[in-house]
């Protein structure tokens, strides 16, 4: 949970996800949508399909306890280096080195190091030699100790490198380098797209589809939703219309925009807009997974942020 994401903000998540899910062989019988119900908000939600599968591993391969081998832990789904090598280091107390944005900035400045860190080869150099340091008792204190140093006084900015206990060693401190060290990470160019959102009702319900593996927000419910020309100021009602009989074999009848909505997901900043339709005929496509879902029952189904906002607008306005 903690991955790109605060501490604050993962608090009332981790309490709820352990209350629902008090020991392992809970998680891994779960419901996915119970897991991903759970997890709504926190976005990035490929970890909490991870995190299901990798309790279901542990339970069938580990028999319901938590391996502690670093090789072991990495080959669950979903744990990466760094992930595993915090897990075996604090948990286990381990000797698994950890390379993330804090250490990657210390370890940097430390070898004086101005190549790219994120390139091949710089983290070829940065792993060996956060292995190379920890020492072969209480590795985990000192892998804390070495992330907690790049939090604090080996800042980003403005390093407070009289106060630090290793300046002695370090190269960019010598080499007045602090502040082009490490080589700041290249920015993502942003690329503004427009989609649209149309909720179809009938009989007081409307009408849900459960995103497939291959689509951002895998495993999520939404409405129907589909990326349009941008370009265009106006959407044509008609194109729309057809946009969602090929989509879903149903003729709707358009209702107007409901709300507009404006989200960012990775390099994407995305205009949402939203519109209600009333179905007329047809018949759902096979091959989908559909539901008709009253707004009483939105809160059951796992939905994506903005596909929650525009459930909260459509049930205040039932």
């Amino acid at each position: 949970m903690l991955q790109q994401t605060t501490v604050v903000a993962v608090i009332p998540y981790f309490e709820r996800f352990l209350a629902r899910f008090p020991v392992i062989s809970d998680l891994a019988a779960a419901d996915l949508g119970d897991v991903l119900r759970l997890w709504e908000g926190l976005g990035y939600y490929s970890r909490a399909r991870h995190l299901h599968k990798a309790a279901q591993v542990v339970v069938e391969t580990h028999g319901g306890v938590f391996p502690t081998e670093l090789a072991a832990i990495q080959a669950l789904p979903g744990i990466g280096r760094y992930t595993a090598g915090a897990i075996a280091s604090f948990a286990f107390d381990r000797r698994a080195p950890i390379v993330e944005a804090n250490t990657l900035r210390l370890y940097c400045r430390v070898l004086g190091y101005e190549g790219d860190p994120r390139s091949k080869s710089g983290q070829e150099i940065l792993w060996n030699f956060a292995e190379a340091v920890l020492p072969q008792t209480s590795p985990g204190k000192v892998n804390q100790a070495l992330m907690e140093l790049g939090a604090t006084l080996c800042s980003p900015r403005d390093p407070q490198c009289d106060e630090c206990p290793v300046h002695q060693h370090c190269k960019a401190f010598h080499e007045g380098k602090q502040g082009t060290i490490p080589l700041p990470k290249s920015r993502p160019k942003i690329t503004e797209t427009t989609e649209v959102s149309i909720a179809i009702h009938q009989s007081g319900k409307y009408l849900l589809r459960r995103r497939t593996a291959a689509e951002r927000w895998a495993g999520l419910w939404d409405f129907i939703r589909f990326e349009v020309d941008r370009d265009s100021t106006e959407h044509s009602r008609d194109l729309l219309a057809q946009a969602v009989f090929d989509r879903t074999g149903l003729n709707v009848d358009l209702g107007p925009l409901v709300v507009q909505l404006k989200h960012g997901v990775t390099r994407y900043r995305i205009t949402l807009n939203c519109f209600a339709a009333k179905r007329v005929r047809g018949r759902l496509k096979a091959g989908e997974e559909w539901q008709w879902v009253s707004p009483a029952e939105f809160d059951q189904y796992p939905l994506s942020v903005t596909g929650r906002k525009f459930a909260h607008t459509l049930t205040r306005g039932s």
